[in-house]
């Protein structure tokens, strides 16, 4: 018997067929009823519940062009899947496909020249383990199992952020499959229009199959994690501290209500404190030096910080961990101790089983490339803030959504930017906040010449120009 699948397209109803694309693919399809079809489908944030009409895990560029072709051919919504931690749940889709990444592994380090080929399925942690074999890295984000295709192609804030910029000023060159099934290779002098738009614009331009990234000399780092009871001198006084070390410091400061963790005295749990990671990439005695003024703001409830290997950065993470949450993420001008005054109360007033703030200093390497020179144009905000709430109940989520939107709205200051990989299902306005104007004009012509039907929509989407 045929297994079919049917997608609506105006008038027509096309079909794809399972055994077919088993045959095609060499049996890496995935579909309703399978073996493991729970699994493929679910992404890293909770409460998403989409069910695609089948996920096809490809190889290699060949395979990619395929998918494409099949998804413009039948008019089936596109998912690409890197790593799975679209905030809005774009790498899965309901009845449409998804084309995953995960098998497209390959990393190719040219140590001499200090660069790599990486395919788009390594996650953060795999290249970063692999790279710190040589005594190089580049900065990716904070979490390890993020995949490093959405995660460049947003920007990439991570913790070598001010030392050396953000992911996109590391990244030299792209292999790419546009909307009509061609690879492209697009670099600086090759289709400069599509390399631009890349950095920082998301998913919007095609698939993006290998990045070549710029390495950096970075071995060990003296950094981890720093406990300290939130206050609002603290919290102020962390920011400050931030933002006037040297470069070769990043830093993340959560402020949350104390989850119960093996290390935390049983007295803190529950009552605000600043989870802080700091990581200096730099000589370990100046790292000493560097974050001895945050380990006399108030006596550490518990101080992990010490000369590691970098990809130590990344924490473990629980197996099947999944949070559900309400966010917003922001950029801020300033935490003075009004602010952080302001960011306990709305912590403490919420009743999630956990509220955060993370607030990150920026500035560095990353505010002196100028804002025109990628699609990523907030170079000069100086403090990015996501604020959220953890909950287990979908009927709470009202609550913790009305809570959400009023807190960033008190946080709100003269930056009214937004940081595209860190927006939710928000709407288009949300969209237009993470591009200036001109921006997102030139980002929207770009999206006319190489994918002029939008198939590429299953993201923070930028529709072609009219």
């Amino acid at each position: 018997m045929v297994n079919r699948t049917k997608a609506k397209r105006g008038n027509l109803t096309p079909t794809i067929s399972i055994p077919e694309l088993r045959a095609t693919f060499n049996g890496r399809v995935i579909a309703p009823g399978d073996l493991g079809y729970d699994e493929a489908r679910t992404v890293f944030y909770g409460g998403i519940d989409r069910r695609p009409a089948v996920i096809i895990r490809v190889k290699d560029t060949a395979d990619v062009s395929r998918v494409i072709v099949l998804a413009r051919d039948t008019g089936l919504d596109l998912a690409v899947r890197s790593g799975g931690h679209s905030v809005a749940g774009h790498s899965i889709s309901n009845g449409g496909i998804v084309l995953d990444l995960s098998d497209m592994r390959d990393l190719q380090i040219d140590v001499e020249g200090r660069t790599a080929w990486a395919e788009a399925g390594l996650t953060a942690a795999d290249f970063t383990n692999a790279a710190n074999a040589h005594g190089l890295a580049i900065g990716f984000g904070d979490t390890g199992s993020v995949g490093i295709g959405g995660l460049t192609l947003g920007g990439g804030v991570g913790y070598l952020v001010r030392k050396y910029g953000l992911t996109i000023d590391d990244l030299l060159a792209a292999e790419v499959v546009t909307a009509d099934g061609q690879l492209l290779h697009v670099d600086s002098e090759t289709h400069p229009d599509l390399f631009w738009a890349l950095r920082g614009g998301g998913g919007n331009f095609g698939v993006v199959t290998r990045f070549k990234f710029r390495l950096h000399e970075v071995d060990s780092v003296f950094g981890g994690m720093l406990f300290l009871p939130a206050t609002p001198d603290t919290i102020a006084s962390f920011i400050a501290l931030a933002e006037a070390a040297s470069e070769e410091l990043s830093t993340i400061a959560n402020v949350a209500t104390a989850p119960p963790m093996p290390f935390l005295p049983p007295e803190y749990i529950g009552k605000p404190v600043i989870m802080g990671m700091l990581v200096y990439a730099g000589d370990v005695d100046a790292g000493e030096r560097v974050i001895a003024p945050f380990r006399a703001l108030a006596t550490p409830i518990a101080d992990m910080v010490k000369p590691m290997k970098y990809p130590e950065i990344y924490p473990p993470e629980p197996e099947g961990y999944h949070p559900v949450a309400a966010a917003r993420t922001m950029f801020v001008d300033s935490i003075d101790r009004a602010v952080a005054e302001m960011i306990l109360d709305y912590l403490q007033a919420s009743t999630g089983s956990m509220a955060v703030a993370q607030l990150r200093v920026l500035g560095g390497a990353m505010a002196r490339v100028p804002a025109d020179a990628t699609a990523f144009a907030h170079r000069k905000s100086r403090i990015m803030v996501n604020v959220a709430a953890l909950y287990e109940r979908p009927e709470e989520k009202p609550t913790h959504e009305a809570w959400v939107t009023k807190f960033a709205a008190a946080l709100l200051q003269s930056d009214s930017g937004a940081y595209v990989n860190f927006l939710g299902d928000e709407g288009e306005a949300r969209v237009r906040a993470a591009y200036p104007e001109s921006t997102w004009k030139r980002l929207q012509e770009i999206k006319a010449r190489y994918d002029p039907t939008n198939l590429f929509h299953l993201n923070q989407n930028i529709p072609p120009q009219a």
